[in-house]
């Protein structure tokens, strides 16, 4: 049985893993490149090891030091989150090779759809419905422009082994094509050392719409219901749900069917998710899988009931899942938010910084998965989310209205973030009606940018108040006792700027 677990990430995915093994009972071991000594899963983890400077190729992504690592530790097995080395089957041969338990798929289920060619291959064997487009890498200019009009405009052109929404082009004009590939495989190239790519249909109005499958190793596979991931920025996604407003109930069990023949097609174990792209007509069709935790698995984990990280490490000792598909069912309605450090004004530059202040949100039905703390600075080399707010509701509507309040209440000073904009998003009329793709962002853009508070009725400027007067009682309690603001501190200066606001919007 693992006692002891090496987490080969960073970040609140890292300090997420590590909460569930201390209720568990296993220790864990972080690992931290330079950028990251004073990170938070740094300090909550049993043990921690400095693994290289602070680009993630010296560190993170470092297969030698990581095992390395594991072994002078005395870890037994070694979960690797998302990003980094999750979907690197070459990390899954190094732990079989050094006798180390990988908390994941095989390294075979991981190679076969972690490339995106033979995963489409492969599920057309299966009998899941793939977007219609090209069995094999497009390698000339010439196949490139013959692939097109066969499959017929709007096409997107993909990167075999990519992800992230990197190496990919949406193609709507023939005089596209060449420069489009060009830049396909150049990116392709420079983000995963591998430059083919193929070609397939553009869906138009299209809905991201992907389902959580959890199998062991001995045969029993079961899928944890939708999630609707349709709200993206550059093939990013922002906000998810579930369960989705678009299924129906008989939709929904033939998808789940679905994606339950694609895992067992490549005899997966671990968590996954199948990822589907639908129309307006609800239509489906596999986009790719994910071999790995995902980042919004928080939001299926509160309306299934369902730890997906300890499933993952019960799964690792060979356990037999303990439930089965007629056991499993959805209880209200989850909404996540992934908070970013960035400036949504400034097309969404990465904003990087010290961590002045941060209030974060609590109540019933909420939840935040996040490793910023005052006074951390958040590093230039990584990815700029900072955390994730999950929130819950009985209902759909009940659910909105709660990330409303949580985002109201969630405060960070010293970096700009995606806050305001995500508070908007919630206001916005086509989300709110549940009736939007994944043009959403693109569609919404001057309504999410727009000045005003949560209600559009309000001057964002009693936010920004309540912002700095936050910041202002923080630092004024900290000296309280030779402060000349004491006096107000003790009345509560909360106190005093909820009545301003009250008495100003009369």
């Amino acid at each position: 049985m693992i006692q002891k677990v090496l987490v080969a990430n960073r970040g609140e995915i890292a300090v997420r893993i590590m909460r569930s093994c201390r209720e568990m009972g296993i220790k864990t071991v972080a690992v931290f490149s330079e950028a990251d000594r004073s990170s938070m899963h740094v300090q909550y983890a049993d043990e921690a090891y400095f693994i290289g400077e602070s680009l993630s190729t010296d560190s993170y992504l470092n297969i030698d030091k990581i095992i390395g690592v594991a072994k002078q530790s005395g870890a037994d097995a070694i979960h690797p989150g998302y990003g980094f080395l999750s979907e690197k089957a070459a990390l899954a041969e190094r732990c079989e090779a050094e006798n180390l338990i990988f908390i994941g798929p095989s390294a075979h289920a991981i190679a076969t759809m972690g490339d995106k060619i033979t995963a489409r291959k492969t599920m057309i064997a299966a009998g899941v419905p793939v977007v219609p487009g090209t069995s094999d890498k497009v390698t000339s200019e010439k196949d490139a422009i013959a692939a097109v009009k066969e499959i017929g405009l709007p096409v997107m052109i993909k990167a075999s082994a990519g992800g992230g929404g990197k190496g990919m082009r949406l193609v709507r004009k023939e005089k596209d094509i060449v420069s489009s590939l060009r830049a396909a495989r150049s990116e392709a190239a420079a983000s995963f050392g591998d430059d083919a790519v193929y070609i397939e249909k553009y869906i138009d109005s299209p809905h991201h719409i992907e389902f959580q499958v959890l199998a062991d190793k001995h045969g029993n596979t079961v899928h944890l219901f939708e999630r609707e991931c349709s709200v993206q920025r550059r093939h990013q996604k922002v906000v998810e749900e579930t369960p989705s407003p678009l299924m129906t109930p008989e939709k929904r069990i033939e998808m789940g069917n679905a994606a339950v023949s694609a895992a067992k097609a490549v005899n997966y174990s671990g968590a996954g998710t199948i990822e589907f792209i639908v129309d307006d007509n609800l239509n489906y069709y596999f986009l790719e899988m994910n071999t790995r935790l995902q980042v919004e698995h928080p939001i299926t984990e509160r309306v299934v009931g369902i730890d997906l990280v300890k499933e993952q490490i019960n799964v690792a000792n060979d356990k037999v899942l303990s439930f089965k598909q007629e056991e499993l069912s959805q209880h209200g309605h989850a909404i996540e938010c992934r908070i970013y450090a960035e400036d949504a004004e400034n097309n969404f530059m990465p904003n990087p910084g010290l961590i002045r202040h941060v209030t974060e949100p609590y109540g019933f039905g909420i939840r935040c998965d996040g490793y910023v703390y005052e006074g951390y600075t958040i590093p230039i080399y990584y990815d700029s989310m900072i955390a994730k707010l999950i929130v819950w509701g009985d209902n759909r509507e009940e659910a909105i209205e709660r990330m409303k309040r949580a985002l109201f209440e969630y405060k960070i000073t010293g970096v700009k973030t995606s806050i305001r904009f995500l508070s908007r998003i919630m206001d916005a009329p086509d989300f709110r009606e549940g009736k939007y793709n994944t043009h959403f962002i693109e569609k919404n853009l001057p309504f999410l940018l727009a000045e005003g508070d949560y209600d559009g009725k309000s001057p964002q400027l009693y936010e920004d108040l309540a912002v700095m007067v936050a910041f202002f009682d923080y630092q004024s309690r900290l000296n309280e006792k030779s402060s000349k603001w004491a006096p107000l501190v003790k009345s509560s200066i909360w106190k005093h700027i909820g009545r301003r606001r009250a008495t100003t919007e009369m």
